[in-house]
């Protein structure tokens, strides 16, 4: 089981930056595969970022490169993530997941566990 809390979100203007964490808690939380999903109002959550089990390898959604940047730091059992130049399509609740699976996934559904979320609005 993992525990997973995040933190960072807030209300920020169109071109900025926040930072988000995401603590997580439980066994072996380095091989689990760490990553942050948002979800805007009406929409389905939308895959960000993911940074492997194990090795640490990271993967940005394609269109969010550029702007997001994904870190971990497995002493601390957190993850990060940068949103550099954020606009109002930025606008979400941002959720921590992590998944136990062999194998990474983009999807939704193969992460077992979720953090709260937390709110991100950008004002325009």
């Amino acid at each position: 089981q993992v525990q997973l809390v995040e933190s960072g979100g807030g209300l920020v203007q169109a071109g900025g930056t926040l930072r988000l964490s995401c603590a997580a808690s439980g066994r072996s939380v380095y091989s689990y595969h760490l990553g942050w999903f948002r979800q805007a109002p009406g929409k389905e959550r939308e895959f960000v970022a993911v940074t492997k089990g194990n090795n640490g390898n990271t993967y940005i959604a394609d269109s969010l490169k550029g702007r997001f940047t994904i870190s971990r730091d497995n002493a601390k059992n957190t993850i990060d993530l940068q949103m550099d130049n954020l606009g109002s399509e930025d606008t979400a609740v941002y959720y921590c997941a992590a998944s136990g699976a062999r194998r990474w996934s983009i999807v939704a559904v193969n992460y077992e566990h979720w953090g709260q979320g937390t709110q991100v609005t950008v004002s325009s």
